[in-house]
Order: C-alpha cells, then sequence, then structure tokens
C-alpha cells in the first residue's frame, strides 16, 4: 500500500487545485480552489477556453459577476470529476466586509444552484477575519456551509468553533516559513520536522480542542511544504494537498500510522475557551506570525484576483 492509500484510511483527502484534469489519477474526495489557483490555471492552454467563454456568455456585465461565473465553472468542472465537495473563494477584498461577503457567497451558491449542482456539495471560502467568521456565521445559519481559510491562530479556529462554520483551513506551510525565516540561522530542520513542526503542532493543537469539547467543525489541515508534514497529521479529519506532494506520497511506500486521534482527545485536559471580537483582535495581534500571515494571504489573493480581471479585460 502506497502513503497516499494509507493515508486514505485515517483522513478524507481533498486535491488543492484548479487542474481538474489532474483529479482522476489521485481519487480525491474533495476538492480546494482560491483565486491563485484559477489564474494559474487559466493561463495554461487547455484551461483558457473557460476563461474565453465566461467572459463571452457574460459580457458586458461588472468584472465580478464574471469572476464568479468563471470561478462556479470550474468547481462545476471538478464536482463532475469527484465525489465529494469543492470549495470556491468569496473575493479576498471584502474580507474585512460582512455584508459584502454574505452577499458574494450568496451569489455563488445561486449560481451553482442554476447549474444543477446540490448546495451540499459546496464550500464557500472565507478569510479568517473577524468580519468573515461572522459573515460564515450568517451563512451557517441559511444552510450556506463555509470552509474558513487563512487560519494560523488557535484564536481564529476558536471563533470559528463559535460561529458553527463547517470546515476550517489551517496552514501548516506558511507557518512553517514565518517560524523558519523567524528562527534565521538557529533554524533546525531536522529537530523542527515531522511532529515537531510549528505547523503540524497548530493544527494539532486545533484538532484536540475540537475533539474535547465537542466541536463539530471540520478541520482541514492545508498549505504543505513536504510530506513529512503530511503523515504527522494522518488521522486530522481531511488534509488538502497540491497534485506534486499527492504523486510524492502515491509514489512512496514508507509505513503510515494515525498521528491523529479523536477518542484521544476526549480525555485531554484542555479548558474550554471562548472569544468576544475584543478579546478575538487582541489574541491575533498578540500573535505576530498569524497577523503577518493572515494580511499576507489576503493581500496576495487580492492581487490575484485584480491579475484574473486583467486576463478577462483582454479577451
Amino acid at each position: 500500500m502506497n502513503q497516499l492509500d494509507a493515508l486514505k484510511q485515517f483522513t478524507t483527502v481533498v486535491a488543492d487545485t484548479g487542474d481538474f484534469k489532474q483529479l482522476a489519477q489521485f481519487q480525491p474526495q474533495d476538492a480546494t480552489t482560491n483565486p491563485s489557483l484559477i489564474l494559474k490555471a487559466v493561463q495554461k492552454s487547455e484551461y483558457a477556453p473557460l476563461l474565453t467563454e465566461a467572459v463571452a456568455a457574460h459580457r458586458g456585465q461588472p468584472l465580478d459577476v464574471v469572476m464568479d461565473h468563471l470561478l462556479v465553472r470550474f468547481g462545476c468542472e471538478i464536482l463532475k470529476t469527484i465525489p465529494g465537495r469543492v470549495s470556491t473563494e468569496v473575493d479576498a477584498r471584502l474580507s474585512f466586509d460582512s455584508a459584502a461577503t454574505v452577499a458574494r457567497a450568496r451569489r455563488i451558491m445561486a449560481l451553482y444552484e442554476a447549474q444543477g449542482m446540490d448546495r451540499q456539495r459546496v464550500l464557500i471560502k472565507i478569510a479568517s477575519t473577524w468580519e468573515g467568521i461572522q459573515a460564515a456565521a450568517e451563512l451557517q445559519r441559511e444552510g450556506i456551509r463555509c470552509n474558513l481559510t487563512l487560519l494560523f491562530a488557535f484564536c481564529q479556529a476558536v471563533a470559528c468553533g463559535q460561529a458553527k462554520v463547517q470546515l476550517i483551513s489551517p496552514f501548516v506551510g506558511r507557518i512553517y516559513d514565518w517560524t523558519k525565516k523567524s528562527a534565521g540561522a538557529a533554524w533546525d530542520e531536522a529537530a523542527m520536522s515531522g511532529a515537531n513542526d510549528p505547523g503540524v503542532q497548530s493544527v494539532r493543537a486545533i484538532f484536540n480542542h475540537y475533539k474535547k469539547h465537542g466541536i463539530a467543525t471540520e478541520v482541514m489541515g492545508a498549505s504543505f511544504r513536504n510530506i513529512g508534514q503530511i503523515t504527522a497529521l494522518a488521522g486530522c479529519d481531511l488534509l488538502t494537498i497540491s497534485p506534486e506532494l499527492l504523486a510524492q506520497l502515491a509514489a512512496s511506500d514508507a509505513p503510515l500510522g494515525k498521528a491523529l486521534d479523536a477518542q484521544a482527545a476526549h480525555s485531554m485536559d484542555l479548558p474550554a475557551v471562548a472569544y468576544d471580537e475584543a478579546a478575538f483582535r487582541l489574541a491575533l495581534n498578540e500573535d505576530a506570525m498569524a497577523t503577518e500571515k493572515l494580511a499576507e494571504g489576503i493581500r496576495a489573493f487580492c492581487a490575484d484576483a485584480v491579475k484574473l480581471e486583467e486576463l478577462m479585460k483582454k479577451v
């Protein structure tokens, strides 16, 4: 049994890509997309026609409307390939506007339903700002399930659990990147790998907290840099993995066992935690890594959304 098949015994494997033609070989349950992945995909010759068709079909409409049609087109193609759910992201430029996020999410879901897709198969991705989390709470009450992304801090995870969001995506690799850069010459790669990886430790703490306190929100580790980070989180509810790392797992037959255990978390001595807005903002502010990576992630997704719009203008 290769490591990918072994991982699937403990964890729902999700493909992190806009390249839906790659999906079949790895047989993931779910798939996630974001503006950066869609931008990367439409610049390939095999996907360029999707951009052209979306612009042609909705020419004259605002760019944000055309963008949502393009994202949903990719999502529908992905849903034809996988048995589970696809995550589609709300424009990151709305990350600090709850009302606009709710409105955009409703529109995206309406576009999916107009294509005959069941809303249970769609997750709306929203950045884990305070405003994004409150938007998600409202959407969840309406039956629109959400995936809260760009999650780096424990306080973000706690607030998402309070909001009863469907799923969170804590970013393992970006926590690793920041911690490694911060350590500089003192960084010991071997000592900080596997279970000691700071990104892995963050996800494990969130997973154990959720399971200990009966929080139903699903934990999906994301943003991996190497397969060691992935194998150290075997047993997590879901892991979203790039095609490159999926291929590495499929090519390896090294042993892989369960690393996270929901039952074991039940007996851990972990206090209940809750945040109101003021406490959340202070806790996030106190976490330099999370503050920096959240802001950086939103800026990057905003920049890629602008690039995607520029491509649309040229069609």
